[in-house]
């Protein structure tokens, strides 16, 4: 069943600096004060990506530092809705379909909720790469995408990690002792457990191991699954949750154990087109929604099922 969507929690790299502030008590992290700044940070963030798709700022796969170079409105490609675990290999995804002569592809990148989120809310796209089922479920039983163009991008692992420097050895086993390698005062950083597929997928994995009611009030959960990478390779959390792209994708933490597959649901990635609009078809801007359909047809070519491998991606199933 798909999830409604909730208030996310986050832990700001400030706070994470200022350790004794940001991670004091025994509850969960991010109370009243975290929660309103990132209602905050959320708004911005959902601003400046309606604006970035809109204006065309991260042209395939590039930075939006690039808005400058970027090709006029008739001349872009596909606008582009992914979850941020998926950026390098997506941006490199990108960067070979402009060599073989496709229009550059207008990419954010987000967690899956706050994506939905923004797509609620009218943000313009032309395909959106989920991190789970459940929330392109979502969008389908929304009418935002079509159903027939719905298929499965990638599948990923999950593994835990600790900063690269760290003496920790832990193995993902049955009813192993996650609680003793957080220490006397650390947290688990992890995605939201409530709303990111990231942090749903770990929860899954730690109560199906019977470790889940050892940690459950130490975690450190934030707003995507990066920035739970974050917080380890920084040192403000000694053991986090994350994909393995993700670890394989920062060279400041080692993975410590992967979870076997049969912990959690499988992780897949699908992509969507989204439904036409009448009024953009009247307008004759349908073109991007064409080359979308190109784009995703692309990213399941045997070339782009190739590069997936190489980053550590599963191949899509069917």
């Amino acid at each position: 069943m798909p999830l409604p969507l909730p208030a996310m929690r986050s832990e700001s790299s400030a706070a994470g600096r200022k350790r004794g502030a940001g991670l004091r008590g025994a509850g969960l992290i991010s109370a009243g004060l975290l929660a309103s700044r990132l209602r905050r940070v959320l708004c911005t963030w959902a601003l400046m990506a309606v604006l970035a798709i809109g204006l065309g700022a991260s042209t395939a796969g590039l930075s939006v530092a690039s808005a400058a170079s970027a090709a006029s409105a008739a001349e872009t490609g596909p606008r582009v809705l992914a979850a941020v675990s998926l950026k390098e290999v997506l941006d490199d995804l990108a960067r070979a379909w402009v060599a073989q002569g496709g229009l550059p592809p207008v990419i954010a990148y987000g967690g899956t909720p706050t994506l939905v989120l923004q797509i609620e809310h009218g943000a313009p796209f032309d395909l959106v790469i989920s991190a789970d089922a459940a929330w392109m479920d979502t969008l389908q039983k929304s009418g935002r995408v079509q159903p027939g163009s719905r298929a499965n991008f990638a599948g990923n692992r999950l593994v835990l990690i600790a900063a690269a420097g760290s003496p920790l050895s832990l193995q993902a086993t049955p009813r192993f002792d996650l609680a003793s390698a957080l220490g006397a005062s650390g947290r688990l950083a992890l995605a939201d457990v409530r709303t990111v597929p990231a942090g749903r997928y770990a929860r899954a994995a730690l109560e199906s191991l019977g470790v889940w009611s050892s940690v459950s009030q130490r975690l450190a959960m934030t707003e995507n699954v990066r920035a739970a990478l974050l917080l380890v390779a920084r040192g403000e959390a000694p053991v986090g949750i994350v994909y393995a792209t993700d670890a394989r994708a920062e060279p400041a933490v080692k993975v410590l154990s992967v979870f076997a597959a049969d912990t959690h649901p499988p992780i897949v990635y699908p992509m969507a087109l989204a439904v036409r609009s009448p009024t953009a078809d009247k307008a004759g801007t349908t073109g991007s929604t064409d080359s979308a359909a190109r784009f995703a047809a692309f990213l399941r070519s045997p070339a782009a099922v190739a590069l997936l491998t190489e980053r550590g991606f599963i191949a899509p199933v069917p």
